[in-house]
């Protein structure tokens, strides 16, 4: 018995940060197949720069822009290129091992703000079923306290009250904004602990379904919340985590 959404995004213009690897890239390969036009984004100066071997590839499917999350201007002046959007999704950010608390701050939140702020003019003019969408990557590190990593923390805790307040201030603009918090995915940022026999453990062992989940499971979710099934939601977090934040 086949029990499998599909989603039509048939020509929506969607922008998705962090592309090239990952959850970012599992939501890219999504939207593609569902017919959108994909923007990714990485810092490096050209796609060709990425390892993408291991990767089913449907890069033709993209369009590569760099951009630079710590600084502003890039950020400006990569939303005045975008000539439109109807989905926005906010995916990139980082631990960054080493970097200052301000610059987990920067990365991982303001620039989640600077960017949104700077597409809204265009994310208004959408003409997609159920307005335009903004769709912000949170963590289970938006609830739980972490020791290691203050900055990117309270960066994950603000992405969830910034996506209730952009959600008040432009329901009027027919744009919703929600947010997606992944829990325990195997990525490039994850990888070493998902290799980790005792962390690999210790995650299913909270996990009542029992596994780490994968991209494509996030991105499904990240589609609903842009779909015509979700024209009355915004303002939410749908936490993706097969039960990990029920378990004290």
């Amino acid at each position: 018995m086949k029990n499998h959404a599909q989603f039509d995004f048939k020509d929506a213009r969607v922008v998705v940060t962090g592309g090239t690897s990952g959850l970012g890239y599992g939501i890219a390969k999504a939207f593609a197949a569902s017919g959108a036009h994909v923007i990714i984004t990485g810092t490096r100066d050209s796609l060709a720069k990425y390892d993408l071997s291991g990767h089913d590839a449907v890069t033709g499917g993209f369009t590569y822009r760099q951009l630079k999350l710590n600084a502003e201007s890039d950020i400006l002046a990569f939303a005045e290129r975008v000539q439109g959007v109807d989905i926005l999704v906010n995916n990139a950010g980082d631990t960054l091992p080493g970097a200052s608390f301000t610059e987990s701050v920067q990365v991982n939140l303001q620039a989640v703000y600077t960017l949104s702020q700077a597409l809204h003019e265009k994310l208004k003019q959408s003409q997609l079923v159920g307005g335009a969408s903004v769709v912000n990557l949170g963590s289970m590190m938006s609830f739980f306290g972490s020791p290691y990593f203050p900055g990117y923390g309270a960066a994950k805790a603000g992405v969830v009250q910034l996506t209730k307040t952009l959600a008040a201030g432009w329901a009027a603009d027919n744009i919703r904004v929600n947010a997606v918090a992944p829990g325990s995915v195997p990525t490039r940022m994850t990888e070493k602990y998902a290799a980790d026999p005792a962390i690999a453990e210790m995650v299913n062992a909270k996990t009542p379904m029992r596994r780490w989940g994968t991209p494509e499971e996030i991105a499904r979710a990240v589609q609903f919340v842009c779909s015509d099934a979700a024209t009355f939601i915004t303002g939410h977090t749908l936490i993706v985590d097969g039960g990990y934040s029920i378990i004290d």
